[in-house]
C-alpha cells in the first residue's frame, strides 16, 4: 500500500474520529501523536491538556478506542485489497468503494465475491458450464427457459434434464444476488429497522412448562419486540436463556418487503417467461444464503451492542465504588460472618494494620451468642473499636441482629463517653476470591483464609480504592450479565476504570501495595514489584528522583508515573502534590512571585492562587497548567474522594416484615442496571427502584439519576416476603 493512501487514511481516521467526538482535529492529532509516542491516558489526561485542549478521561478512552478499531480496518482493507489485486480482478472502482468503507461489515461485504471459501452450489454449477444459462434468465432475453436450458445436457457433468440445468443456473444467480454488496448493506438495514426479535420455548423451557416448574425466563416463553428498540438487558437475558436451551430465539424480518425489493432490482430486465426461475433463484437466495448469515449479524451486533451498554454500566458502577470516600481515623472490627464455620473477626487499626484475630460461633448451629459477645465486648474494650464492618454475604442477616443487640447493650468505656459504636453492612463481593489469592499468601503468609477475609472487609470500609484493586474487577459484583460477555473486553474496560480511579487519587509509593502501583501510569506489574522490593531493601523513598533507580524504571516510565507518586516527609515538598516533575520550575516561580516558599505548602499558608491567571501568561504557563498548578498548592495531595457522600453507619437493625408501604427511608446504591437500582435500606434484602421510579421525571438510564454509594431517600411501595422483594420509589409522593 503506498505512502500517500497511507497518509490518507489517517487523515480519514483523524477527521472521523474528530466529527464522532465533536471535537477539533488539531485535539485528535495532538493524542494520536502522544498515544503513539507511549503517553498513557491518564498521563495525557492530567498533565497534557495544552496539547489536548483539555480532553477528558472518557473522551480519550473513546478517542483511543475508536483509534484501534479505525485502524485495524484500515489493516484489514489492505489484506483486502492485496487479495482481490492478486486474483486480478482489482478495478478501479472497487479500489474506492473498498477504500471508502466505513465499517466491517461494508468492507467485508464487498470482499464477499472474492473471499476464499469452501465450494458453495454455485461454484458447482459455473463448473459444469451453467453460467451462460444463468445469464440468459436474466438477460431479458425472449426464449423458452427450457428450450433454452435443453443445449447445456450433459452427460459427463450429470446434467441430465432441462429442469437439473435450470436448478443449477438458479444456483448461480441465488449466489451472485448473494453477493452482491449493495443488496446485502440495504437487507441488513432494513432487517435492522423492521424485524423483530422472537423466542419461544426451548427444549428444556418446554420439559418446565410440562412439569409445571417455574424459571427466571417465563417473561420470554412467547416474547416478541423490535430489533430497533430492544434494551440490551434483554438481549442479555434471551440470549443466557438460549444458551441454556430455555428458550428459542430468532430474528422475524419483513420477507416479502425484502424479495420485493430484491425482484425490482436483480429482476428488472427479465421476461415473462423467466421470470418464475428467476423469483424461484431470489427467494432461495434470501431464505438460504442471505437471511440466516443477516439474522447472525443483527443479533451479533445487538449482542455487541448490548454488552458495551452493559460494560459501561458495570464500568460506571466500579468507578462509583471505588470512589468512595475512606472512612479514615477509624478502628474497625471487620466482621466475615457464616454459619458452621463461624464468624472471622479481624481488628484493623486506622492505617489498615490487623491488630487482632479470632473466630466466634454466635450463629447456627453453635449460637453461642453470649460467649461471642463476651470476646467482641473485649476486642471493643481493648482497640477501642469505633465501627463494626459486616460482609453482606451468609449469614450477614444473623449476625447483623447480633451485632445490633450488642450495640444496644455496649457499655462504652469511662475514657471514651459519648462515642458511640455503629456498623456497617459492606459489599463483600470478592472477599473470599482475595482472601484464597497467591497475593493475600504473600501480604499474610501467617493468617489462614477466613482471617485475610474479615481484615480485607474491614480495611474496604478503610480505604475502598486500596483494597478493592487487590481484586480481579469482575469479582466485585456491581455488573449485571457478566459472566455472558466477551470476557477479554470486560477485563480491558474494567481495567481502565481502576487505572483512571487509581491515577485520580494518587499513591503513596512508601506504603503502596504492588496491586495498587500496578495501575499507575507507567508501571507495569514487574516494575510495580520492583518498586516494592526496592523499598523493602533501600528503606522508604525519599524523593521522585530515586524512583529512577528502580530496575525497569526508566526516563519514559518515570514521565509517565511520577506525577501519580506521592511520597510524604521526603525531601521535597512538591513530591507531596500532584505537580509533575517537569513542572517543578514553573511552581516554584508561581510560589516566589506570590511571596510562598515551597514550605508553605504541606503547612496549608499558599492561598488565593486561582484567581492569578495573568500571573501563568507572564511566566509562561499554560492556563490548564496554571491551574492545576495552582490548585495543587493551595491544597497539596486532595482527595477527589472526599466529595462523594459516607457510607450510612448504623446502630439498629430493622427486619422486613418492619416494612410497610409508604415508609420513608435513607439508603444506599448497592448496585445500577439497566432497568433500575438496588438500594440498601437496612434489612439485608436490597429493594428495587425501578427505573420508572426514580424521578418525577424521563429517565433514559438509572445512571443518569443516580450512582453507586450515594445515599438517598426512598419510600416503600411494596413488600413480598415471599419471593424476598422489596419495591421503592424515590419519586415525591
Amino acid at each position: 500500500m503506498s505512502d500517500k493512501y497511507i497518509e490518507r487514511a489517517d487523515e480519514r481516521i483523524t477527521a472521523r474520529i474528530a466529527e464522532e467526538l465533536g471535537v477539533k482535529v488539531w485535539q485528535v492529532s495532538a493524542v494520536i501523536e502522544l498515544i503513539d509516542g507511549g503517553s498513557t491516558i491518564p498521563f495525557i489526561a492530567r498533565y497534557r491538556k495544552e496539547a489536548t485542549g483539555a480532553l477528558d478521561d472518557e473522551t480519550l478512552r473513546t478517542l483511543d478506542e475508536r483509534l484501534k478499531y479505525l485502524r485495524n480496518l484500515e489493516d484489514r482493507k489492505e489484506t483486502v485489497l492485496a487479495s482481490i489485486d492478486e486474483q486480478g480482478k482489482l478495478t478501479e472502482e472497487l479500489r474506492k468503494k473498498i477504500e471508502l468503507a466505513d465499517t466491517s461489515a461494508v468492507l467485508e461485504d464487498l470482499y464477499r465475491p472474492y473471499k476464499p471459501k469452501r465450494k458453495t452450489r454455485a461454484d458447482v454449477a459455473r463448473e459444469k458450464g451453467l453460467t451462460p444459462l444463468a445469464e440468459f434468465l436474466l438477460s431479458g432475453r425472449d426464449g423458452d427457459p427450457a428450450d433454452e436450458a435443453s443445449k447445456y445436457l450433459s452427460e459427463e457433468h450429470e446434467v441430465n434434464d432441462p429442469e437439473t440445468a435450470l436448478q443449477l443456473a438458479r444456483d448461480i444467480i441465488a449466489g451472485d444476488i448473494s453477493d452482491n454488496a449493495d443488496y446485502r448493506l440495504w437487507i441488513r438495514n432494513k432487517t435492522a429497522k423492521a424485524a423483530d426479535i422472537v423466542s419461544t420455548l426451548g427444549a428444556k423451557g418446554k420439559e418446565a412448562v410440562a412439569a409445571e416448574e417455574r424459571t427466571v425466563y417465563e417473561n420470554y416463553y412467547d416474547f416478541r419486540e423490535p430489533v430497533s428498540r430492544i434494551p440490551g438487558h434483554r438481549v442479555l437475558a434471551i440470549n443466557r436463556g438460549e444458551k441454556e436451551k430455555v428458550l428459542s430465539v430468532s430474528v422475524d424480518a419483513p420477507a416479502d418487503d425484502i424479495i420485493a425489493y430484491l425482484e425490482r432490482k436483480a429482476a428488472r430486465k427479465v421476461t415473462d417467461k423467466c421470470h418464475e426461475q428467476v423469483s424461484m433463484a431470489i427467494a432461495d437466495s434470501y431464505k438460504r444464503l442471505i437471511a440466516p448469515s443477516i439474522e447472525t449479524e443483527i443479533r451479533a451486533g445487538l449482542t455487541e451492542a448490548a454488552e458495551e451498554g452493559a460494560i459501561k454500566v458495570f464500568g460506571s458502577n466500579l468507578e462509583q465504588l471505588l470512589m468512595q470516600p475512606p472512612v479514615r481515623g477509624k478502628t474497625v472490627l471487620g466482621w466475615d460472618p457464616a454459619f458452621r464455620t463461624g464468624c472471622k473477626l479481624a481488628v484493623c487499626d486506622p492505617t489498615g494494620k490487623i491488630l487482632d484475630t479470632t473466630v466466634i460461633y454466635p450463629t447456627a448451629p453453635q449460637n453461642k451468642v453470649a460467649e461471642s459477645m463476651r470476646v467482641v465486648r473485649a476486642l471493643c474494650d481493648k482497640y477501642g473499636i469505633d465501627i463494626i464492618s459486616v460482609g453482606n454475604g451468609t449469614a450477614s442477616r444473623e449476625s447483623e441482629k447480633i451485632i445490633a443487640d450488642f450495640i444496644r447493650e455496649y457499655d462504652t468505656p469511662s475514657d471514651r463517653r459519648g462515642k458511640r459504636l455503629q456498623y456497617v453492612i459492606v459489599n463483600e463481593a470478592g472477599a473470599s476470591v482475595y482472601s484464597a489469592s497467591k497475593l493475600a499468601t504473600e501480604e499474610y503468609p501467617d493468617l489462614d483464609v477466613g482471617e485475610r477475609s474479615s481484615a480485607s472487609i474491614a480495611r474496604r470500609l478503610q480505604d475502598p480504592l486500596s483494597e478493592l484493586v487487590k481484586i480481579d474487577p469482575k469479582a466485585i459484583g456491581v455488573g449485571q450479565y457478566q459472566h455472558d460477555m466477551n470476557q477479554k473486553r470486560l477485563g480491558e474496560a474494567l481495567g481502565a476504570v481502576v487505572e483512571t480511579c487509581v491515577n485520580k487519587v494518587g499513591v503513596d509509593v512508601n506504603t503502596a501495595s504492588p496491586s495498587l502501583l500496578g495501575y499507575v501510569s507507567g508501571i507495569s506489574k514487574q516494575i510495580a514489584e520492583n518498586i516494592v522490593r526496592y523499598r523493602n531493601e533501600n528503606g522508604r523513598f525519599n524523593n521522585r528522583k530515586e524512583l529512577l533507580k528502580v530496575p525497569k524504571l526508566g526516563p519514559k516510565a518515570f514521565e509517565q508515573c511520577a506525577g501519580f507518586l506521592r511520597i510524604t516527609g521526603g525531601n521535597e515538598p512538591l513530591d507531596a502534590t500532584a505537580v509533575h516533575p517537569e513542572s517543578y520550575e514553573a511552581a516554584r516561580a508561581i510560589l516566589s512571585e506570590c511571596g510562598f516558599s515551597v514550605d508553605d505548602i504541606l503547612a496549608g499558608k499558599v492561598k488565593g492562587l486561582a484567581g492569578k491567571a495573568a500571573l501563568g501568561e507572564k511566566l509562561g504557563i499554560g492556563r490548564y497548567t496554571f491551574a492545576d498548578i495552582a490548585a495543587e498548592l493551595e491544597k497539596p495531595g486532595r482527595d477527589p474522594r472526599d466529595e462523594a457522600q459516607a457510607p450510612v453507619l448504623r446502630s439498629d437493625v430493622m427486619e422486613m416484615s418492619d416494612l410497610k408501604p409508604d415508609m420513608e427511608l435513607k439508603g444506599t446504591v448497592r448496585n445500577i442496571v439497566d432497568f433500575g437500582a438496588f438500594v440498601d435500606i437496612g434489612v439485608h434484602q436490597d429493594g428495587l427502584v425501578h427505573i420508572s421510579q426514580l424521578s418525577d421525571r424521563y429517565v433514559k438510564h438509572p445512571l443518569d439519576v443516580v450512582k453507586v454509594g450515594d445515599i438517598v431517600d426512598v419510600r416503600v411501595l411494596s413488600v413480598d416476603e415471599k419471593r424476598g422483594k422489596i419495591s421503592l420509589t424515590m419519586k415525591r409522593k
